[in-house]
């Protein structure tokens, strides 16, 4: 590319005012030095000599050729992010996709095999692959790192160790392990073999650990002594003995010493209920392999099982491919994210969330990842930053909700720490308000790429995220992602443009779920994704694309389509009002939901007060008057009514339809999902719901 072309896209950084209208002007938008440096123009000017008929100049054309060329494009995707083995020179069309049938049933590469772990361990030299940190003051809080050279080592013995205990290609492998390097190992090791891969997060309760992996049967389970959590040592091991006894076809477990870091485990009592053969961490690395014997296996096998949250019923088993994951992520790594060999990415997750499989690929890239076990506020909302300016983060991943978080607690980064490395900040879980957007730019970092991201466990992936090359407007998701045919559709399935509707995605894309585990001629995987349209992908979300120049589109995100309310018929997203509400200094956060009453829907609006506060007429008529000023009068809440606590998944998401499911004094089928089912009881029986 040109400078000319660069200085098109380019302006100096900068941060805008935080007024509160949808403005055009953005909030930052990169440097030509930046653009110049991007993985993604680099990308662009190999896809411009590959469609030798077109030239792209901007990234609205560069989406637009990745969906209307599927072949040309992910083909080429894998040429650039070095996947081995390389393609075989030309590939047929057809040989790249075959889409005659469902879009669920398109295959794509089929004659090729390949490894998913042999791809994240190209690189063994003694460059840093991963730091494992944790909370400041304990055992994990003391940081230990591992080098690309000492990883494959220690994959290499685990890969040998568990190919002794029978893993062999289709097992599966599961793990109840907080976030350290040491799952990460057990994860390459078990694919590296042909296993399938499938993990929760020790503060899963036992009843939601049994729903999961009772379905998926695993040969191993990997787990830990303890874990910390706010500053409490919390003991595995009696969950452990009792998952056990529900899983019979469990042959070993294998304990890593997490509390106790000198190979002794914390309570070794609990070990001795365990049925199965129990092997600790150091027996399973004992033996003198060196080299690992990389399985291969055709690009639609299955790598990861990963899993729908559960609150409407037994949680769904979603099968992720190894080649789909593998390219999808190393498109969204290293175009969307920039993520480059030099780089130390973050993002804040537990192993019982898509975004630690999304983060472990950086490897694949020679990156250096950084894992957190333990609470994001503990002892203090600065925890994550000191880690951060310690290592040298430069790509920092949260959720929206943290960043609402910080900005209520008064932390500034950008006061305290150097950040000198810092080039992005990555958000998702639930969509980032506006106001979090002035606040990064206010308070953390100036110039930064802030990308708001949005996907799914579903697709292990995103349909919409951030770029590199695309400036940041407030409270927008910078651009669908390449390959992504996402648009927003009516209830007659007819395209939006500037219009809320239903986010769907119209082609196949490789890291479509292969299907759900025993779902028997994909009937629930169907019915959950493309029984709402015509044969195309329904990821559950409201939203809405907006235009800029160069026929840029954005998106924005209003909740969950589900959780949609329907006051007099008119459909309001729920993070239309939260936004609103969060904006005020005495309310922590917020939950609305439609009750029905009287014929129609009428929105109530739950809300967790800071401090001492209290819901008094004065505060309700505060709330009310903000969303009115703001949104419409369909968007003010007919209730508003205090609690003091609002539940959540595992992963820190609110359930807008288990509390629904509760104010209509119906029954939440699984409660086990939920991080804090106990809140659900805040909601039973209110007598303001009675008039």
């Amino acid at each position: 590319m040109t400078s000319a072309h660069s200085e098109n896209l380019s302006a100096t950084s900068s941060s805008a005012s935080s007024n509160d209208s949808r403005s055009m002007i953005p909030l930052w938008t990169p440097s030509a030095e930046r653009i110049e440096s991007s993985n993604m123009l680099a990308f662009m000017a190999l896809a411009n000599d590959k469609a030798s008929d077109i030239q792209m100049e901007n990234y609205a054309e560069l989406h637009q050729w990745s969906i209307e060329q599927p072949e040309d494009f992910w083909s080429l995707i894998w040429q650039y992010a070095n996947i081995t083995p390389a393609l075989p020179l030309g590939l047929s069309k057809s040989e790249v996709l075959s889409s005659q049938g469902h879009f669920s049933e398109a295959q794509w590469f089929q004659n090729q095999q390949l490894n998913f772990a042999e791809n994240l361990l190209q690189r063994r030299d003694e460059k840093l692959a991963l730091i494992s940190c944790g909370e400041p003051g304990l055992n994990s809080g003391q940081d230990r790192s591992i080098s690309y050279g000492e990883l494959y080592s220690q994959v290499a013995k685990l890969a040998l160790s568990l190919k002794r205990t029978g893993i062999e290609k289709g097992d599966r492998v599961a793990a109840f392990m907080p976030n350290t390097q040491e799952t990460v190992i057990a994860m390459l090791a078990t694919t590296s073999l042909g296993a399938i891969w499938s993990s929760c997060s020790p503060d899963f309760g036992l009843q939601g650990v049994i729903d999961r992996f009772g379905q998926i049967e695993p040969k191993v389970l990997f787990t830990t002594d303890g874990y910390f959590y706010g500053g409490k040592v919390l003991n595995s091991l009696t969950k452990v003995a009792a998952i056990s006894e529900k899983l019979p076809s469990l042959e070993q477990i294998i304990v890593i010493p997490h509390v106790q870091l000198e190979n002794q485990v914390l309570v070794t009592e609990e070990l001795e209920a365990v049925k199965p053969d129990v092997v600790l961490w150091c027996e399973a690395l004992d033996n003198t392999a060196e080299q690992i014997d990389f399985v291969a296996v055709p690009f639609s096998d299955p790598l990861y099982i990963m899993y729908s949250s559960g609150t409407t019923g037994a949680p769904k088993c979603i099968v992720h491919s190894v080649g789909g994951t593998l390219l999808q992520h190393a498109k969204e790594l290293r175009l969307h994210t920039d993520l480059k060999a030099e780089d130390t990415i973050f993002y804040y997750s537990t192993c019982g969330w898509m975004m630690w499989n999304w983060l472990v690929s950086s490897l694949s890239t020679g990156a250096t990842v950084v894992l957190y076990d333990g609470s994001p506020f503990y002892p203090s909302g600065h925890c994550l930053w000191q880690m951060s300016d310690r290592h040298n983060v430069s790509i920092f991943g949260t959720s929206a909700k943290y960043i609402a978080a910080l900005e209520k607690a008064q932390i500034k980064p950008m006061q305290d720490y150097s950040l000198t490395a810092l080039k992005a900040v990555l958000s998702t879980g639930s969509p980032l308000a506006h106001e979090s957007f002035d606040y990064a730019y206010r308070d953390i970092k100036a110039d930064i790429c802030l990308s708001s991201i949005s996907g799914g466990t579903d697709i292990i992936s995103c349909f919409a995220l951030g770029n590199p090359i695309l400036p940041v407007y407030r409270g927008e998701l910078q651009c669908a992602g390449l390959g992504m045919a996402v648009n927003i559709f009516d209830d007659q399935a007819m395209p939006l443009l500037q219009q809320k509707g239903e986010l769907v995605c119209t082609q196949p894309f490789p890291s479509c779920p292969i299907g759900f585990w025993q779902d028997e001629g994909n009937q629930k995987f169907y019915k959950a994704y493309f029984n709402r349209f015509d044969n195309a992908w329904a990821q559950g979300d409201y939203g809405e694309i907006s235009i800029h120049q160069n026929q840029h589109k954005g998106l924005i995100i209003h909740g969950r389509s589900d959780a949609v309310l329907n006051p007099g018929g008119v459909r309001i997203g729920t993070a239309e009002i939260y936004r609103q509400v969060e904006k005020l200094d005495q309310v922590i956060e917020s939950i609305a939901v439609g009750q029905q009453w009287q014929d129609d829907v009428r929105v109530v609006l739950f809300v967790v007060l800071a401090g001492n506060e209290v819901l008094d007429e004065s505060l309700t008529q505060l709330i009310r008057s903000t969303i009115r000023a703001n949104t419409t009068p369909r968007h003010v809440p007919a209730k508003i009514i205090q609690v003091a606590d609002i539940p959540r998944t595992i992963s820190g998401k609110i359930v807008e339809l288990a509390v629904r499911t509760v104010i209509h004094n119906e029954i939440v089928k699984n409660t086990d999902a939920l991080k804090n089912p106990e809140a659900l009881n805040l909601f039973k029986n209110l007598p303001e719901l009675q008039v």
